[in-house]
């Protein structure tokens, strides 16, 4: 039976007509709702036609999909939908998630994951059957909802008009998404303001702020202690927000059990099992209180029954991408103004309630109004195969709120290249229509193919499904002994692992092809034919694939989502397939030929883990330290199993943002053969001339990547490679460093320099860059016999510099009459003028001057005079001598002639005789 009193009460309803008036008018629309007004719940029954609020009978029929941000708000939605129509979840609504669809042949309203939306997208653009899709929490900007909303709209332009569209959030950039949607309506519905108080709980003590994934132990413990606070002083469940997984178990083990803090204690987040999650959302049936300790899972969506006090710790994870290292990792970071609103509004749903910020007012006003746009910081690989797939490999053609960084796409479309997922063009591969349908990171997809191909299909989906959700800190930093631990272990991961190996090992091709390796499994015509090129938005393939992200695809939290504990990378500028190397391995030529049913556990994990991670191969340098072959250094744990690894293939790493190395968190020991197949495009043989450690260095090197394998001393390098070498050198370490300058050889490269910003042309520029650029006008012959650091340090740089002068035009003889190394003073001293400043000065003892009163110049330029004391030392700086002895001469006489008394000090200087001697003894 319809529950009628629940859906009349639901404060959306009167936002209902103007939002079926812009989908049957524009046919897209934002609807900006509070929580817990039922935009998520009623909305999607409305315009199903399955219940129409205040009566009237039921609307026209439509199929309606949702598409939410996570696995738990997907099938809340779904729950809660079926129970307001009294149904069962399968009915009239039903759900689709990542491993799980509960739907039937009357199901109207679906509610499925972004994820899962953008496969059925790219396998059928037109999304036959569906009426209407509503983007749910679009205000939390992750990059799979702003693809889905790029490809709706794309297919709304070119193939279906028709095609209703609904942006939907409580707090978000309502303008920006109206724009993006076309100039589409915004639809807002006012809500039922149950008071909410908001009380400041910053820390009595200053915290350190938040460092990578690092949160300060004495913040953790400040909100365990507001925790129990808001128990004592207030009533109802209490909804507590955390950064991520660690810090849930931690603030956990402080607060104990139910027995010492009166509440039961629940721990949300998307790695907790379904029942769990489903517990959470049922509400406390037996009306004992609890405390939930969630991470962002629990801040939109739908109401936490119970709820009426809310702790905010302040904090979020963001995904940031280092892409000239190839690492990245989940941060933490301040929580933006947007997220703190909806946090806040979990205490109000139902009742009066009260929001407890860990922070203070003054902190809150300069918080970021918005979270930072997953497109903006995230790796973009997983997006880059999902936009070839579509038909726009630079994505240029989608409708995105905001554009992918130029220089991440790039590095995402480097490493799609090099793992055959594209063309040099970036148009979509047979291999990538592969990898796109197997529901992974494609660094992911191609470990399993590749991977598959060598160790057996089982195995290799087994590995990669402890490679898509990072084990348990309790299983070590062993990927092996991890491997070993999940096939026994009876824990909530463990049967998360089974169930995606076996998703992993039914989705691989069951044809020989299906694991082609590296570049050389390029299918040649460069595409997937799936049958529906002709319709494709973009004119590319319909094809299956799937972006990695949080928890709606096996491309998870760590790399992409800000649901997680740990962080990992997958953004680099360099990830290979394993190409040629990899099919001789196969074949026997590289590894021994080892047939991949004898292979060991611990060679099958590090065989797969190399293959998705390649650039993060690593060879020993001894002491717990490794050198990966992108070049970054990495480091083990004390007391890890892994140290005497002569190589790694590292699964898990992050670098803090103080750190010279990365920290491995999961490993697996490999051999060189390994290293060489999985990184084969890394792999590089030949002569290297080049600069390093101060000389130049020529060898015979075989090295992959970063990591230098053999090498032998070159007798006879190139002479042009050498040159190119020492030319190195000089930019490195500059001109002056490494040729042989004298003290006339620098005096006269000042001269030259003040004649050029004094006069300009045909006075040469002797800069660093200048003198660089033109080393073949003033180094030759010298540099052509020069073969090594010593042969520079005999160049002397005066003569060589002689050769820039302009002797063409007459000029330079002229130096000493433009820029003269002296000026003759009335004292009859000739002094030497210093040109190493923007201003010549000529420093010289104040009576040598007497009877001057006109500023000497050079080329036209007024010098700087240093008036110095008779012992030498600065008395005063002019540029105008008269102005000087009108003005400050009187103060420095009377200073100075009291402590140097037998030097002249006339009252009047300009009437004095200038002279260099004392006065005479009386």
């Amino acid at each position: 039976m319809i529950r009628d009193d629940v859906l009349g009460s639901l404060p959306v309803r009167t936002a209902l007509p103007a939002l079926e008036a812009a989908l049957d008018g524009p046919g897209c629309a934002v609807l900006c709702a509070p929580p817990g007004t039922g935009k998520t719940t009623l909305v999607p029954l409305v315009l199903a036609g399955l219940v129409r609020p205040g009566g009237g009978g039921r609307g026209p029929r439509r199929r309606v999909i949702v598409a939410e941000p996570r696995r738990i708000a997907a099938r809340a939605a779904a729950r809660r939908m079926a129970w307001l129509l009294g149904e069962r979840v399968g009915g009239s609504v039903g759900f689709t998630v990542r491993g799980e669809r509960v739907v039937g042949r009357d199901t109207v309203v679906e509610v499925v994951t972004t994820g899962v939306l953008l496969q059925r997208l790219q396998r059928d653009q037109e999304l036959g059957g569906v009426d209407v899709v509503i983007i749910d929490e679009c205000h939390e900007r992750h990059l799979d909802a702003d693809t889905v909303a790029a490809f709706l709209l794309d297919v709304r332009a070119t193939l279906r008009p028709e095609l209703r569209l609904v942006a939907a959030s409580a707090t978000t950039d309502a303008e920006g998404w109206a724009r993006l949607l076309g100039d589409a309506p915004v639809v807002e519905a006012r809500g039922v303001t149950h008071p909410l108080e908001v009380v400041w709980a910053p820390p009595l003590r200053p915290v350190r702020p938040p460092h990578g994934m690092r949160v300060d132990p004495a913040l953790l413990t400040h909100v365990a202690s507001v925790v129990r606070g808001a128990l004592a002083e207030r009533t109802g469940d209490v909804l507590v927000f955390l950064p991520g997984v660690g810090e849930i178990g931690r603030v956990a083990g402080q607060l104990g059990g139910r027995d010492e803090l009166g509440a039961e204690v629940l721990q949300v987040h998307g790695r907790a099992p379904a029942d769990v999650q489903d517990a959470v959302l049922a509400g406390s049936g037996d009306g004992n209180r609890r405390v939930v300790l969630a991470t962002s899972v629990a801040e939109s969506s739908l109401t936490v029954p119970g709820v009426r006090v809310v702790v905010d710790s302040g904090l979020a994870r963001e995904p940031r991408t280092d892409h000239a290292r190839g690492l990245s990792a989940l941060t933490t970071v301040r929580a933006s103004q947007a997220t703190a609103r909806q946090r806040a509004g979990r205490a109000g749903r139902e009742a009066p309630g009260v929001v407890y910020r860990c922070w203070d007012e003054a902190q809150d006003a300069r918080l970021a109004r918005f979270p930072a746009p997953e497109i903006k910081v995230a790796d973009l690989a997983a997006f880059a195969l999902q936009a070839a797939c579509w038909g726009d490999p630079d994505a240029s053609g989608l409708a995105l709120l905001d554009a992918p960084p130029a220089g991440a796409l790039a590095a995402a479309r480097a490493v799609l290249t090099a793992i055959g997922a594209v063309d040099a063009e970036g148009r979509v591969t047979g291999r990538g229509v592969r990898m796109s349908r197997l529901g992974l990171h494609p660094r992911l997809a191609r470990a399993l193919l590749d991977g598959a191909a060598e160790v057996g299909a089982r195995r290799a989906a087994e590995v990669v499904a402890l490679l898509s959700e990072e084990p348990p800190r309790a299983y070590g930093d062993d990927l092996a002994s991890a491997w070993r631990t999940a096939k026994r272990g009876d824990d909530g991961y463990a049967a998360r692992w089974r169930q995606e190996s076996r998703r992993l090992a039914s989705a691989l091709p069951r044809s020989p092809e299906g694991g082609s390796h590296g570049a050389a499994g390029v299918d040649a015509t460069g595409t997937g034919g799936t049958g529906r090129a002709e319709r494709s938005p973009r004119g590319g393939e319909a094809v299956g694939a799937a972006h990695a992200r949080r928890d709606d695809t096996v491309g998870d939290a760590r790399r992409s989502g800000r649901d997680g504990d740990t962080g990992r990378g997958t953004g680099a500028t360099r990830s290979g397939g394993a190409g040629q190397a990899g099919n001789d391995r196969r074949a026997g030529k590289g590894g021994g030929g080892r047939e991949r049913g004898g292979l060991a556990d611990d060679v099958v994990v590090g065989v797969v883990a190399a293959y998705a991670f390649p650039e993060w191969v690593a060879r020993a340098r001894g002491a717990g330290a490794f050198l990966m072959v992108s070049g970054t250094g990495a480091e083990l744990g004390e007391g890890s199993a892994l140290r005497d690894a002569p190589w790694l293939a590292v699964a898990v790493a992050d670098r803090p943002a103080t750190a010279v190395s990365a920290r491995v968190r999961l490993a697996a020991v490999i051999d060189e053969d390994t290293a060489r197949a999985a990184a084969a495009h890394l792999l590089v043989s030949g002569e290297e001339v080049r600069w390093e450690d101060g000389d130049v260095v020529a060898r015979d090197v075989t090295r992959l990547g970063a990591v230098e394998l053999s090498a032998r001393p070159l007798r006879k390098p190139d002479p042009a490679r050498v040159r190119a070498a020492l030319l190195d050198g000089l930019r490195r370490e500059g001109p002056g460093a490494l040729l042989r300058w004298t003290r006339d050889a620098e005096a006269l490269r000042e001269r030259l320099g003040f004649l050029h910003r004094a006069l300009g042309a045909p006075w040469p520029d002797v800069s660093d860059a200048a003198l660089l650029a033109g080393a073949d006008d003033w180094l030759e012959p010298e540099l052509s016999k020069a073969r090594r650091r010593a042969d520079l340090a005999r160049i002397e740089a005066g003569q060589a510099l002689r050769r820039l002068m302009p002797w063409a035009s007459g000029q330079a003889g002229r130096l000493d009459e433009l820029a003269p190394e002296r000026i003759l003073v009335p004292s009859g001293s000739r002094v030497r003028v210093g040109y190493g400043g923007e201003q010549p000065v000529l420093a010289v003892k104040l009576q040598e001057l007497f009877g001057l009163t006109a500023t000497p110049t050079v080329a036209g330029v007024p010098v700087l005079v240093h008036l110095l004391s008779p012992a030498g030392r600065p008395a005063a700086v002019t540029a105008d001598l008269a102005s000087f002895w009108r003005e400050g001469y009187r103060a420095v006489r009377a200073e100075l002639r009291g402590r140097y008394p037998r030097h002249p000090w006339p009252e009047d200087p300009t009437q004095a005789v200038a002279t260099r001697r004392l006065n005479d003894r009386r």
